[in-house]
């Protein structure tokens, strides 16, 4: 199991619900004196299946392997076949003879008992206990191995087995997290939620299934019709094909005969080819691609993403079940190569291959997974050999490394301690970006005792001034997350740019939200008129920065979209605006919405972070009762789960109870007494009952504990400003700003305490700067031309 598969949080955990947070946040400061692209095709996800009175029924492989013999070999013993298997004799590669492995003090053996496989090693209590050893998880570079727990649980366990030969550091046990002490109680050990196979791991690696978790009873009777990757899992259930091979393939009568009685067809309608260009060296399709059906349904699995509903329909658009990534800051470089494991589609998207037509297919047999041939003549298919394949284009020696054109274009990066993976992006390497942004470019990857300056140079002597100046997407979204000088300008151009890759697009709009203007909100509402839903989905985010009420006229549209992923946003959008406000059409289309977000966090349902996203959703919909019911939830399924205690006591500030929120903030504080977001919180609620002192002092730990997050320093300074400590307030802002040189919030602290201490100069100087930051903000504008008058 790769355990970051779904390891990021779902829709609005995490960032919406600071933003309403952040919201209270800075109104108790404030108390206490402070067109169609023509491109980059849209995502379609195929032609939708025509509606059928009979729903298609699953038949398993071996009613498969009766026509499709050649598919059926080729699909054998591949990664889809041994993507799960029952642990036994012929599928455990690793080794159980009374082997033993230590991590960080913890001794685990490895045995056999009555021809079962067994482990001995620490359990949720933190003592040694046996395990039997019941499925076995993929089977190259590495093989994990899959443990029941009651209440139909399994668990991946930290330990795996790594099944490369001896020759390359293979055969022996290893652990996922070699240098990291997991201890029994940490979020990443083998028996805690994040290495749970009914959520991390079941959906990819078996045909059809159904995770079945009842929230009531906190258990789960999970099931699959294979289990493991079978054709049903990419083709759809096959019953009506098999009726179509008995009926309609012998030129009877047929209703779905079109289709051959496929739930999807991913063969190309219009038989396109790709042609190579002689003059460009680059081939082109004979006919456009009409359909990412292909793509999408891959997709599934080979993404960073989350699930939103749990009815997949083969053949429907991967965002009305699937959530993807975009190229965010913890899971991608800025310049959108792979950072985390993210599981190709997202960098797939950013390729010109992508952009030009090509599928998977085109390059991996999708039966055995292999690429259809080895070395570089599997890039020469479409690009010309004598023009790419050459020391005049690569300028390395034949049949080095750096001959290689996956070397260059697609460098590996190694996850799970064994297994490298490519880079699906397909880029020209850029060591001037290195230089620009500290992003690794493939030249460094080989060349490891040469600097970015060094790759540099050496790319313009070769190639000429042209090659590598070229303006790249990942500038303006690295200037968005590092706040500085003309970002909001850099992201709003991109945003707009029908040319860049969609996923690059919808990365720069979704930063948009921490620059909250006119022009911002300009830019997000083309966005919402996007082809591409990917874009009208992030283009909703930078809402939040409206009011309310004045979200309704722009965000409405998308309460009706066609993907769900977008209506749902939307909904999560409109949920605060006052029903008065609406008409009855526009109060049933938000119930509708409301209503299918209720049910995506439902798909989720064992996980805590799905019942606070419904905890943010009802109090942001005034309804105090379910707010607060869902957050209990979430403390129950996970009791260690302190977001959820940080918004209970804010709901509870809501309701006007902080004596109860201050109860929920000291339990929370026996748990994690050293979280920064725990003390912040209980240092603003003290503040709102003028227990100052107290206030100070929590806030001042939130400062310490977190560094990293000026606001915290910045509620920490407002604080000391407020208790009549003027000078100790802008010593923590400078040295925040020393910290964080182009946060916002950090500067408009130091010019209004600067001003008001009579420091006009240095008020005026720091205004400047955040004019420069933020030179599409009018209060920024108007503060500036306050001070410059005086």
């Amino acid at each position: 199991m790769a355990p970051s598969l779904f390891d990021f949080s779902p829709p609005n955990s995490g960032t919406m619900r600071s933003r309403l947070l952040l919201a209270a946040i800075i109104a108790l400061a404030l108390a206490l004196g402070i067109a169609a692209p023509m491109n980059w095709r849209a995502s379609d996800g195929g032609r939708q299946p025509p509606a059928q009175s009979t729903p298609a029924t699953y038949v398993g492989r071996q009613t498969c392997t009766t026509c499709h013999k050649r598919e059926h070999e080729l699909w054998s013993a591949s990664h889809h076949d041994l993507a799960m298997q029952v642990a036994n004799q012929d599928t455990v590669l690793g080794d159980f003879h009374n082997t033993t492995f230590t991590h960080f003090g913890v001794t685990s053996t490895f045995f056999r008992r009555d021809g079962k496989f067994f482990i001995r090693t620490d359990g949720p209590d933190g003592q040694l206990h046996e395990y039997e050893i019941k499925y076995t998880f993929g089977i190259t570079p590495l093989q994990q191995y899959l443990i029941e727990f009651t209440g139909g649980r399994y668990q991946a366990l930290g330990i795996a087995w790594d099944s490369r030969p001896t020759g390359e550091g293979g055969q022996r046990w290893f652990h996922l997290y070699p240098d990291e002490k997991i201890a029994h109680d940490d979020i990443l050990h083998w028996t805690g939620p994040n290495q749970n196979w009914n959520y991390m791991c079941a959906e990819c690696h078996s045909t059809n299934l159904k995770k079945n978790y009842d929230l009531e009873h906190d258990r789960y009777a999970t099931t699959w019709e294979e289990i493991n990757v079978s054709c049903e899992a990419c083709h759809g259930p096959g019953s009506r094909h098999v009726d179509w091979a008995k009926t309609g393939g012998r030129g009877e009568k047929f209703p779905y005969e079109s289709r051959n009685g496929l739930v999807i067809q991913f063969k190309d309608p219009n038989n396109g080819t790709w042609e190579i260009d002689t003059e460009t060296g680059n081939a082109k399709r004979s006919t456009p691609l009409e359909s990412n059906s292909q793509i999408e349904t891959c997709a599934r699995c080979h993404s960073r993403r989350s699930v939103i509903h749990d009815d997949y329909v083969h053949g429907r658009p991967l965002m009305d079940t699937h959530r993807p990534a975009l190229l965010e800051e913890r899971l991608y470089y800025a310049d959108g190569q792979i950072l985390e494991e993210v599981y190709v589609y997202g960098s797939f998207l950013q390729s010109k291959m992508y952009h030009a037509g090509v599928i998977c297919s085109d390059c991996h047999d999708p039966h055995s997974l292999k690429v259809h041939a080895g070395g570089n003549a599997l890039c020469t298919q479409c690009h010309l050999a004598k023009k790419f394949d050459t020391p005049f284009h690569h300028f390395h020696k034949p049949g080095s490394p750096g001959a290689q054109c996956v070397e260059c274009h697609m460098p590996t990066k190694t996850y799970m301690v064994v297994d490298p993976r490519r880079d699906h992006s397909m880029r020209v390497p850029r060591p001037d970006l290195s230089v620009k942004l500290g992003t690794p470019n493939a030249c460094n990857g080989c060349h490891t005792d040469r600097s970015a300056e060094w790759a540099t140079d050496a790319v313009l002597k070769w190639y000429g001034p042209g090659r590598s100046r070229d303006p790249h997407f990942g500038e303006a979204l690295s200037a968005g997350q590092k706040g500085l000088p003309g970002a909001e300008d850099a992201l709003m151009k991109l945003a707009g740019d029908e040319v860049k890759p969609n996923i690059a697009r919808a990365s720069a709009l979704s930063l948009l939200r921490w620059y909250p203007s006119p022009a911002s909100v300009r830019a997000a509402r083309r966005g919402l008129e996007d082809p591409d839903p990917l874009v009208r989905l992030s283009a909703l985010s930078v809402l939040e920065v409206l009011e309310p009420k004045d979200r309704l006229g722009i965000a409405y549209p998308l309460l009706n979209d066609p993907i769900r992923a977008a209506r749902i946003e939307a909904a999560n959008v409109l949920a605060p605006v006052p029903r008065t406000m609406m008409t009855t059409e526009q109060r049933a289309s938000l119930d509708h919405a409301i209503a299918e977000y209720i049910e995506s966090q439902g798909v989720n349902a064992d996980r805590a972070g799905s019942h606070l996203n419904l905890g943010v959703l009802y109090t942001r919909s005034g309804k105090f009762d379910k707010a607060e019911a869902a957050y209990r939830t979430a403390l129950r399924i996970d009791p260690a789960f302190i977001q959820a205690y940080v918004n209970l006591a804010d709901l509870y500030r809501v309701r006007g109870q902080d004596n109860q929120g201050e109860r929920i903030l000291r339990e929370a504080l026996t748990i994690a007494p050293r979280n920064a977001d725990v003390h912040h919180a209980l240092g603003l609620l003290l503040a709102r009952q003028t227990r100052m002192s107290e206030a100070v002092t929590a806030l001042e730990q939130s400062a310490t504990l977190r560094p990293e997050n000026p606001h915290y320093s910045y509620v920490y300074a407002v604080a000391l400003h407020t208790t009549g400590r003027p000078k100790d307030a802008i010593k923590v802002l400078d040295e925040t700003h020393a910290r964080h040189s182009n946060d916002r919030e950090v500067l408009y602290g130091l010019v209004t305490f600067n001003r008001d201490m009579g420091n006009l100069d240095a008020a005026t100087s720091y205004a400047e700067k955040l004019v420069v930051l933020s030179p599409q903000d009018p209060a920024a504008r108007r503060l500036l031309n306050q001070l410059t008058q005086q």
